[in-house]
């Protein structure tokens, strides 16, 4: 990890701003290399600045930050891009996940949450605001009962290891390596463990890792 975290903010309100640099410039870890106020501006200024992280709100003119997002990681694979947005609605998220975003802050959430959340997804993990996360509680699979550790019943240690990490978006290879087992095995995990939990996508293990707290400690 680079000892300074560069970053481009986006976003069309001069108000919010002015407080995300705030935020940013207290940080001795974290550089402010770039500022847009529209999509179209925002994708021209990080493929000029190459950030670590891009920081993009949803509704901004011209391209919006889900389109926008999709676009710079088709080109850009090592981008981290986090969403800072108004919208609540588990439907923004889904979207957002599945677009390859790291994660997910509420506007009304970044003076507390938004610097945590870059170096969640600076170091690999994936950062889901707790406000939306405990929403998500009530839209994981019902099987079984769960329990506070978040990992079902039947749900083995390894395969519950496996699940985790792939929600936090490491890779098969990665998540190999840090289990020390081999690539077949974490496959036969992963399989194993999401048709115990009965989900189909990466989306619905993100929202049911989240519920669970699994990412609440990256």
């Amino acid at each position: 990890m680079k000892a300074t975290t560069r970053i481009v903010l986006a976003d069309d309100h001069p108000i919010v701003l002015n407080g995300l640099r705030s935020l940013i410039a207290a940080e001795s870890d974290l550089e402010l290399v770039g500022e847009a106020s529209s999509g179209a501006e925002a994708l021209r200024m990080i493929r000029e600045k190459s950030p670590d992280v891009a920081v993009l709100d949803i509704t901004m003119p011209e391209l919006n930050g889900i389109a926008l997002s999709r676009r710079l990681l088709h080109e850009l694979g090592s981008l981290k891009i986090l969403i800072l947005t108004l919208h609540e609605d588990r439907a923004y998220l889904r979207q957002a996940i599945e677009a390859g975003v790291r994660g997910y802050v509420l506007k009304r959430s970044a003076a507390e949450g938004l610097v945590q959340a870059i170096r969640a997804v600076v170091t690999g993990g994936l950062y889901v605001d707790p406000v939306i996360a405990n929403r998500l509680f009530d839209s994981t699979p019902r099987q079984g009962s769960g329990s506070r550790s978040g990992r079902l019943p039947d749900l083995t240690d390894r395969e519950g290891d496996v699940l985790r990490l792939v929600a936090l978006g490491y890779t098969n290879k990665e998540i190999a390596r840090q289990l020390d087992v081999g690539v077949k095995s974490v496959e036969t995990y992963k399989s194993r463990g999401v048709e115990k939990l009965g989900l189909k996508t990466r989306a619905e293990l993100v929202r049911y890792a989240s519920a669970q707290g699994w990412l609440s400690d990256v």
